[in-house]
């Protein structure tokens, strides 16, 4: 459920092309390498520590235990608004892909906000009476959506592409090229939810096994898959030609891409594909949301109407209406306002959204050396104290790399200012929050 929720497919068509134009190029694919080694020493501690911290709050809970209450409820907050941009982000590309999709078989042209607002309102009944698209359903549209993308990149191979097989990856120079920050960026967001193992740890049969397990790989899948799949897409193109396409038409990239090399059949399978591939991801972070205000209202932090459960459904009801209506209008704002679905909807929310989510596995691999280091419940040198520090270390590498492209991905330092702000103040009125209010736990009550 975690890798599916990831959207594979969506990363390769809409992340991809944003990373090869925005970020270091040819050079792109081996950013996704690097920021899987650095998150699966990130996920030696997060997951050592999950045997010892009950509940689902992931994040923010161990953050919590770590650090403090303060720092948790200011975590809990931070992570809501970088769920909820991506989110906003996701539904931004979901609209432009199902309009691309209805008028490849003739259908009318559609205005893309009709479709995304059409699919809010979809997720919001959904998650109102509490119907999930089950394990098996995400598991067969997960084989599908990758397998079709292996299809595309076996043939790529075996074509060879105008220049060969690309070897940009696998020089400094063009790994360094243009602004590897912002390539940071889109990397990172491919892998955003991964903490999930965690949420759902209550449905799982032995979460001391199978979190840990889950986690390593989801990792590894993901982070493999999206190596090999963007080297290939590259090597369509030819270095050069890949950033030109990417910046010229970054939506259409894989599609056309899919037409020259597999033909228009594999190509009308990945626009099927995609949507589906994106209608469950932001059902996924529905869910997740919703989860994370059915927790927090149950533990003193938000109003305690949104812990409730529904009578018929069993369904977090209020919360998941509360979810909906901020999802509504955030999307209204962006529509109202003009923004480009693409390339600043799903650009600039998809990067902020990493922000937070950098910031937030940052708190937690601190939380994780302290956590450790207090109790003493764990004494394994690795699991408690080298693989967190590397992955701390490389955590914050990543930040300052993010934070000193940030204003060339939002287009000017006001915006980042800005959008920095909301992520800041997220987090410090959670901490004052917490407080004032003494009656915040981390513990849900019995």
């Amino acid at each position: 459920m975690v890798v599916a929720a990831a959207a594979p497919l969506t990363v390769i068509s809409g992340l991809v092309p944003l990373g090869i134009s925005g970020g270091n190029g040819a050079g792109f694919p081996m950013t996704f390498a690097v920021t899987t080694g650095v998150l699966l020493l990130f996920a030696v501690g997060f997951t050592a520590m999950s045997r010892y911290i009950p509940g689902t709050g992931a994040f923010y809970l161990y953050i919590g235990h770590g650090l403090g209450r303060g720092a948790g409820v200011g975590s809990a907050m931070l992570a809501l608004v970088s769920y909820s941009t991506v989110q906003l982000a996701v539904y931004g590309y979901l609209g432009p892909a199902m309009s691309s999709l209805i008028t490849s078989y003739g259908g009318p042209e559609v205005p893309w906000w009709i479709f995304s607002l059409a699919s809010l309102a979809l997720v919001a009944v959904l998650g109102f009476r509490h119907i999930e698209l089950s394990g098996k359903v995400l598991g067969i549209l997960l084989i599908a959506e990758v397998g079709i993308v292996v299809v595309l990149d076996a043939f790529i191979i075996a074509d060879g592409g105008p220049e060969g097989p690309s070897t940009a990856m696998f020089s400094p120079s063009e790994i360094f090229s243009g602004s590897p920050g912002v390539a940071l960026v889109f990397a990172l967001a491919g892998y955003i939810g991964f903490e999930s193992t965690a949420i759902f740890r209550d449905e799982a049969k032995d979460p001391a096994r199978t979190i840990p397990r889950a986690t390593y790989a989801a990792l590894i899948l993901i982070g493999g898959f999206y190596a090999l799949s963007s080297w290939a897409v590259v090597t369509a193109w030819g270095d050069t030609g890949a950033v030109d396409i990417a910046g010229t038409d970054p939506d259409g990239m894989l599609i056309t891409t899919a037409t020259d090399f597999a033909g228009s059949v594999t190509a009308h399978l990945i626009q099927i594909l995609l949507v589906s591939s994106l209608f469950a991801a932001v059902l996924s972070l529905h869910n997740v949301l919703a989860r994370y205000i059915f927790v927090l209202s149950n533990t003193g932090v938000l109003p305690g109407a949104g812990g409730r459960t529904h009578r018929v459904h069993g369904s977090p009801h209020i919360a998941s209406v509360v979810q909906s209506c901020c999802a509504l209008v955030l999307l209204g704002a962006c529509i109202v306002i003009g923004l480009d679905p693409v390339t600043q909807i799903f650009a600039w929310f998809a990067g902020v959204a990493t922000v937070g989510i950098v910031a937030l596995m940052l708190l937690t691999c601190l939380a994780v050396l302290v956590f450790f280091h207090r109790t003493k419940v764990d004494q394994r040198f690795w699991h408690t104290k080298l693989a967190p520090s590397l992955g701390l270390v490389g955590l914050i590498g990543f930040a300052i790399a993010i934070a000193g492209n940030l204003p060339l991905l939002l287009g000017g330092n006001v915006l980042a200012v800005v959008m920095t702000g909301v992520l800041m103040l997220a987090f410090v009125g959670g901490f004052l929050y917490a407080r004032r209010r003494k009656q915040v736990s981390f513990e849900l009550p019995s």
